[in-house]
């Protein structure tokens, strides 16, 4: 796990750097620590989930020392989708000042699915994504690892579900994110949030190219 002295040598060797390109330039308002979590969550054989236990006192130590030495907003917990549910209340008591959860998020649609949606995603999985079937993977492993990359091949068919299948999953990522806004302590946040962090709209031109997936491998774990 990170510890408060990899904090204190990276935000050191980070500004000095920074000034090197410009004497008032921002910089970060958070980071990104490890405290035993791993993006989508450990993948059991079966498919399952692997139990994870977060170090929540590091966590501690590092956002109040981003807070009070660098004036950072606080750390960043990756990989928060597969935790239990007793889990996240912590959270705010020990001053994260983000998770991430869309791995979490992605389950509630795939578990909620008709069978149809979730076999054509499989499917797809099979047939496209072949390569990223790692050797030692059992089948549900790949599966669950890869299943994502299948809404875009299929965004149609998600919008086209008939209403009792968007309803089905509509209610389940409703009563999910009532749980996380309750336990996350975050309810009735929204003039704090409108004061602190208000919209702007940005017109920019769409870039004439891309960056194709192969030059992204860095950030291929990421979606969690």
């Amino acid at each position: 796990n990170s510890t408060v002295a990899e904090l204190h040598a990276f935000m050191q060797g980070y500004r000095r750097t920074l000034a090197t390109y410009h004497p008032n330039l921002q910089g970060i308002s958070k980071i990104s620590v490890q405290t035993g979590t791993s993006h989508g969550g450990v993948v059991l054989p079966d498919g399952t989930l692997a139990a994870v236990k977060v170090d929540f006192d590091t966590l501690r130590e590092l956002s109040r020392e981003a807070r009070e030495t660098y004036g950072l907003g606080g750390a960043v917990q990756h990989g928060a989708s597969t935790l239990p549910p007793e889990a996240f209340n912590r959270f705010p008591e020990v001053g994260t000042v983000e998770i991430h959860l869309a791995t979490g998020f992605q389950n509630i649609i795939f578990d909620h699915a008709p069978e149809e949606m979730k076999n054509g995603a499989y499917e797809y999985c099979r047939a496209e994504l072949k390569s990223e079937w790692k050797e030692g993977m059992t089948e549900e492993q790949f599966l669950y690892s890869s299943r994502k990359k299948a809404f875009g091949s299929m965004k149609r068919r998600w919008w086209e579900m008939d209403e009792a299948g968007q309803q089905k999953i509509g209610q389940a990522l409703e009563d999910q994110f009532t749980f996380l806004f309750d336990k996350l302590n975050v309810r009735d946040t929204r003039e704090v949030a409108n004061r602190f962090t208000p919209l702007r709209a940005m017109h920019r031109p769409l870039p004439s190219t891309a960056a194709v997936e192969k030059d992204l491998e860095i950030a291929s774990d990421l979606a969690d």
